[in-house]
Protein backbone atom coordinates (compact mmCIF):
# COMPACT_ATOMS: atom_id res chain seq x y z
CA UNK A 1 0.00 0.00 0.00
CA UNK A 2 1.39 3.39 -0.90
CA UNK A 3 1.36 6.50 1.25
CA UNK A 4 -1.55 8.12 -0.54
CA UNK A 5 -3.71 5.05 0.18
CA UNK A 6 -2.82 5.27 3.88
CA UNK A 7 -3.74 8.98 3.96
CA UNK A 8 -7.06 8.28 2.23
CA UNK A 9 -7.94 5.45 4.62
CA UNK A 10 -7.00 7.49 7.70
CA UNK A 11 -9.07 10.38 6.34
CA UNK A 12 -12.27 8.33 6.39
CA UNK A 13 -14.45 9.19 9.34
CA UNK A 14 -13.82 6.98 12.41
CA UNK A 15 -10.82 5.07 10.96
CA UNK A 16 -8.16 6.96 12.93
CA UNK A 17 -10.29 6.73 16.09
CA UNK A 18 -10.71 2.97 15.67
CA UNK A 19 -6.96 2.52 15.14
CA UNK A 20 -6.23 4.63 18.20
CA UNK A 21 -8.66 2.58 20.30
CA UNK A 22 -7.23 -0.72 18.99
CA UNK A 23 -4.11 -0.63 21.12
CA UNK A 24 -5.81 -3.35 23.14
CA UNK A 25 -7.85 -6.06 21.37
CA UNK A 26 -11.54 -5.17 21.02
CA UNK A 27 -14.66 -6.40 19.30
CA UNK A 28 -16.68 -4.34 16.84
CA UNK A 29 -19.30 -3.83 19.54
CA UNK A 30 -16.67 -2.52 21.96
CA UNK A 31 -15.38 -0.05 19.33
CA UNK A 32 -18.95 1.01 18.59
CA UNK A 33 -19.79 1.57 22.26
CA UNK A 34 -16.52 3.29 23.15
CA UNK A 35 -16.40 5.60 20.13
CA UNK A 36 -20.14 6.12 19.61
CA UNK A 37 -19.90 4.76 16.06
CA UNK A 38 -22.97 3.09 14.55
CA UNK A 39 -22.34 -0.67 14.55
CA UNK A 40 -22.87 -1.10 10.79
CA UNK A 41 -20.38 1.70 10.12
CA UNK A 42 -18.00 0.15 12.60
CA UNK A 43 -18.04 -3.17 10.74
CA UNK A 44 -17.37 -1.37 7.42
CA UNK A 45 -14.48 0.60 8.89
CA UNK A 46 -12.98 -2.51 10.49
CA UNK A 47 -13.12 -4.28 7.13
CA UNK A 48 -11.48 -1.31 5.40
CA UNK A 49 -8.70 -1.10 8.00
CA UNK A 50 -8.17 -4.86 7.93
CA UNK A 51 -7.99 -4.93 4.12
CA UNK A 52 -5.39 -2.16 4.32
CA UNK A 53 -3.28 -4.16 6.78
CA UNK A 54 -3.61 -1.57 9.54
CA UNK A 55 -5.93 -3.64 11.74
CA UNK A 56 -5.88 -7.40 12.21
CA UNK A 57 -8.08 -10.13 13.58
CA UNK A 58 -6.53 -10.98 16.92
CA UNK A 59 -8.76 -13.70 18.33
CA UNK A 60 -12.22 -15.31 18.22
CA UNK A 61 -13.18 -15.85 21.88
CA UNK A 62 -16.58 -17.03 23.08
CA UNK A 63 -18.95 -14.29 24.20
CA UNK A 64 -21.04 -14.50 27.35
CA UNK A 65 -23.80 -15.83 25.08
CA UNK A 66 -21.44 -18.63 23.92
CA UNK A 67 -21.03 -17.22 20.41
CA UNK A 68 -17.72 -16.60 18.70
CA UNK A 69 -16.89 -12.93 18.36
CA UNK A 70 -14.06 -11.37 16.40
CA UNK A 71 -11.57 -9.30 18.37
CA UNK A 72 -9.30 -6.88 16.49
CA UNK A 73 -6.12 -4.99 17.28
CA UNK A 74 -3.78 -2.61 15.50
CA UNK A 75 -1.33 -4.25 13.14
CA UNK A 76 0.92 -1.19 13.31
CA UNK A 77 2.65 0.68 16.12
CA UNK A 78 2.98 4.01 14.31
CA UNK A 79 2.22 5.86 11.11
CA UNK A 80 4.44 8.87 10.43
CA UNK A 81 3.63 11.48 7.79
CA UNK A 82 6.40 13.87 6.69
CA UNK A 83 6.44 16.68 4.18
CA UNK A 84 10.20 17.42 4.11
CA UNK A 85 11.05 16.23 0.55
CA UNK A 86 7.55 15.61 -0.70
CA UNK A 87 5.00 13.40 1.00
CA UNK A 88 6.62 10.51 2.90
CA UNK A 89 4.66 8.03 4.96
CA UNK A 90 6.29 5.43 7.17
CA UNK A 91 4.23 2.60 8.63
CA UNK A 92 5.84 0.83 11.57
CA UNK A 93 4.56 -2.71 12.02
CA UNK A 94 3.59 -4.00 15.43
CA UNK A 95 6.58 -5.06 17.50
CA UNK A 96 7.34 -8.60 18.58
CA UNK A 97 7.12 -7.50 22.22
CA UNK A 98 3.56 -6.24 21.70
CA UNK A 99 2.64 -9.48 19.95
CA UNK A 100 3.99 -11.54 22.86
CA UNK A 101 2.06 -9.45 25.39
CA UNK A 102 -1.09 -10.01 23.36
CA UNK A 103 -0.47 -13.75 23.40
CA UNK A 104 -0.33 -13.63 27.21
CA UNK A 105 -3.61 -11.63 27.19
CA UNK A 106 -5.24 -14.24 24.95
CA UNK A 107 -4.15 -17.11 27.21
CA UNK A 108 -5.46 -15.30 30.30
CA UNK A 109 -8.81 -14.51 28.68
CA UNK A 110 -9.33 -18.16 27.72
CA UNK A 111 -9.03 -19.05 31.34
Amino acid sequence: MDGEDVIEILGNKYNADILDAAEEPKSAQEFSDELDVPIATCYRRIEELTDAGLLELHDRPLSDEHRRIKVYRRAVDAITVRFDDGLTIDVEDRTDVANKLDEVWRQMSQG
